[in-house]
């Protein structure tokens, strides 16, 4: 992808301070022991995963669980109480900014400009993130057209479907084109056609090499992801891939709901919610 190998080095971003760059074989993003909480809530409990360059890694499991929490410590929004986060070998907390230079983040309510165009929106983040050019057209164009926006680039955001105004809080999200992408439930609410075409751009952007933490709600899109992280009131239930999670099972749904059950003792869970 235009530029994508322009990004600084680890090495370079940490300066040769505390942190040490992963190799190439190691987590892009790792996560060890963190544990966040709320006043008298904890929000997620000594939380461990890791997660290869070049993959999709999702966050299935039930309302409430920690999975929104877990990506916003990640994108640097919120400090954890306990543990680490590395990303590329740099800590999110002693370097922060350099971080932020790495990463992509979409929550659940992208700020997009409702009163902006299409063309307008996308224009705004590539000013904050200094693209002028030749590669600003180029970019433009480049995830414009992934996203299938190019033939609305004059109509308001606030006039697209609510499919169309997820791919382009992505296109907006992947103009600095990040090394790590993480989305919070980005398909909540779409239709199935606008799902399937945003699912396909992320494989995409896997392809060309991209890192991709995305929590779902929907587990045909788990299916899609190359490792699934279980998530249950606050801890880490289990990680493996999706074939691994369901061996048992006649599919991933049933699977999950009985890991669910099972580490509540075996009871009736009536808040676990599958889409």
């Amino acid at each position: 992808m235009p530029g994508y190998d322009k990004t600084p080095s680890p090495a370079s971003l940490a300066g040769g301070k505390d942190i040490k760059p992963v190799a190439p074989e190691e987590a892009f993003l790792r996560i060890e022991g963190v544990s966040c909480r709320f006043g008298a809530v904890e929000a997620v409990r000594e939380v461990t995963l890791s997660v290869p360059e070049g993959t999709i890694f999702g966050l299935v499991g039930s309302d409430g669980a920690g999975k929104s929490t877990l990506l916003r410590m990640a994108a640097t929004m919120l400090r954890p109480a306990a543990g680490r986060i590395a990303i590329g070998g740099l800590d999110v907390v002693t370097h922060k900014a350099e971080v932020k230079a790495l990463i992509g983040y979409m929550p659940q309510r992208f700020g997009l400009y409702q009163d902006l165009t299409v063309e307008e929106n996308i224009d705004f983040f590539m000013d904050i993130f200094g693209i002028t050019g030749t590669e600003r057209k180029a970019r433009k164009a480049l995830y414009l057209g992934f996203s299938n926006l190019l033939p609305f680039t004059d109509r308001l955001a606030g006039n697209l479907s609510g499919g169309m105004k997820q791919k382009l809080g992505l296109a907006c999200v992947l103009v600095h084109e990040p090394k790590l992408l993480i989305l919070d439930e980005p398909t909540n609410g779409v239709d199935p056609v606008s799902r399937q075409e945003f699912w396909e751009i992320l494989g995409k952007m896997r392809a060309q090499g991209m890192t991709i933490i995305v929590s779902t709600a929907y587990l045909d899109e788990g299916e899609r992801c190359d490792r699934l992280g279980l998530m249950h009131r606050a801890a880490l239930l289990e990680t493996a891939s999706p074939a691994e999670i369901r061996a048992r099972f006649e599919n991933l749904e049933e699977a999950i709901i009985h890991r669910i059950q099972e580490a509540d003792g075996g009871l009736e869970h009536d808040t676990f919610k599958l889409r």
